[in-house]
């Protein structure tokens, strides 16, 4: 079972009071009428999955009710930190926590 950082309500959290909400930092095409069918079905049904280091987004559904990021890494499952939505990451290799850089 996960244990999630809530940036909100500050407290670390058991993985049942969430839910994954998806890739986290997906920009919106800025005008969606001028894109093509396939670049509109790009954006909204493909994701990366990559094996290692994944930015997520996630919903505090039995607490504070708010949408917030999460740095994981997928082999491990080990989440490397949690941050309010709106701001950037501050791990963005796993080699930034564990030494081996992947």
């Amino acid at each position: 079972m996960l244990e999630i950082y809530c940036p909100y309500c500050r407290e670390t959290r058991e993985e049942e009071e969430f839910s994954y909400s998806g890739e986290a930092h997906i920009a919106r095409p800025p005008e969606p009428e001028a894109q093509s069918d396939e670049q509109w079905g790009d954006y909204l049904f493909f994701r990366k999955n990559p094996r290692g280091l994944h930015h997520e987004m996630w919903y505090h559904q039995t607490g504070c009710r708010r949408y917030f990021n999460v740095t994981r890494d997928t082999v491990s499952y080990q989440i490397l930190e949690s941050y309010p939505m709106g701001e950037n990451p501050t791990v963005t290799t796993v080699a930034n926590q564990t030494g081996d850089a992947r």
